[in-house]
């Protein structure tokens, strides 16, 4: 299993030595010839592809994510891979028909987004295997669909959200943090949602008044950049919320984070948390990172390739929780120091509460 073979470093290594070869749109081509595996075995006859949202795949975020444990798959058991990143919506049925057409045995697509194009392709292709990071498969009136070629790959991120919640309100000198995304959509505010009951499960226990500002859990209404794209969006809201005196913020948003991330450079003393990846490593703004709300969307990827590669692709859906390990919460890294010891042993505590069910964190978003 790659869990005992490769670490989160070693993956992204493979990510960026892979970048040079990326196509920045459309589709990558099969190699001449079929590579070895590591230790010089035959390469095995399979073929991995994965599609893009409009993010790209240096998104620091779930793109890069998705490409990076898929790039792990092809090392280490030497198969053959494609991949098309998408520069708009209008890219995903074009993208996704195009990896099937060039024979992929699994087709990856990245993120809520893809949830059509990826379901359409599959009822079309039965012979091909699909599965779909950050989302379940839906049919035409939005209700659950089962597909036997169709994995979804969703993480519940509200169990991680909830930690990081905790911990933002615990550190924030103002009394006041912030969280937005960039769509509205389950796999955005299902983070939101942890995120805010971790602020509460704060004020609870302390018997403190932190304010949230950007999301209301209750009426699920909320602050949105509208896309993943526009990086001075997310500046323009981070601005806001800290001219409102937040100094701790989640964006869940993608590269539009990276807005938010310059705006907070800025400001003495304010913070960000960063999500999806360990923003301390897959961004330059560390210095600023308080910590980050991982999705382990690699090693999914990687464990999704290695069933295909070995015949054993399983449509159930893969959920990744703190249990699994599938979600969790990164290291403080430069606040290792700054965050109280306290605090510390609290994340801790909690986190054993969710995974014994003691505390249950409630979204209308869970997978």
């Amino acid at each position: 299993m790659m869990r005992s073979m490769w670490t989160k470093r070693s993956l992204t290594a493979a990510g960026v030595a892979a970048a040079g070869a990326l196509v920045l749109s459309g589709c990558g081509q099969a190699p001449d010839e079929a590579p070895e595996a590591a230790g010089g075995e035959e390469s095995v006859d399979y073929k991995a592809c994965i599609v893009s949202d409009a993010g790209g795949w240096d998104d620091q975020s779930f793109n890069q994510s998705g490409y990076e444990g898929l790039m792990a798959a092809v090392d280490e058991f030497g198969i053959e891979h494609a991949e098309a990143q998408s520069q708009s919506d209008a890219d995903f049925g074009p993208n996704v028909d195009s990896m099937v057409q060039q024979g992929c045995n699994v087709v990856f697509g990245v993120g809520f987004l893809l949830e059509e194009a990826l379901h359409d392709a599959a009822e079309a292709n039965p012979e091909t295997d699909f599965a779909l990071i950050d989302s379940t498969f839906s049919d035409a009136d939005g209700n659950p669909a089962e597909l036997e070629n169709g994995k979804p790959l969703v993480f519940n991120t509200a169990e991680a959200a909830y930690l990081a919640g905790y911990v933002a309100a615990a550190m924030s000198e103002t009394g006041t943090v912030a969280t937005f995304g960039g769509m509205q959509i389950p796999s955005v505010t299902i983070f939101m949602d942890g995120f805010a009951d971790g602020v509460d499960r704060y004020n609870e226990d302390n018997g403190e008044d932190v304010q949230l500002l950007g999301w209301n859990k209750e009426s699920q209404q909320g602050s949105f950049s509208g896309d993943f794209d526009n990086q001075s969006q997310g500046r323009t809201i981070a601005e806001q919320f800290l001219s409102q005196d937040a100094d701790v913020i989640m964006p869940v948003a993608g590269p539009v984070g990276l807005g938010a991330a310059a705006a907070i450079d800025e400001v003495d003393d304010a913070k960000l948390i960063w999500v999806d990846s360990d923003g301390y490593e897959s961004t330059e703004h560390g210095d600023i990172i308080l910590t980050s709300v991982l999705k382990q969307i690699s090693q999914a990827v990687y464990d999704t390739v290695e069933e295909g590669v070995n015949d054993q692709f399983d449509a159930t859906p893969y959920v990744g929780t703190l249990e699994n390990e599938g979600v969790g919460l990164a290291p403080f890294h430069d606040f290792e120091d700054e965050v109280p010891q306290e605090v510390k042993d609290k994340v801790d505590e909690l986190r054993q509460e969710i995974i014994s069910g003691e505390t249950v964190v409630e979204t209308e978003n869970a997978p």
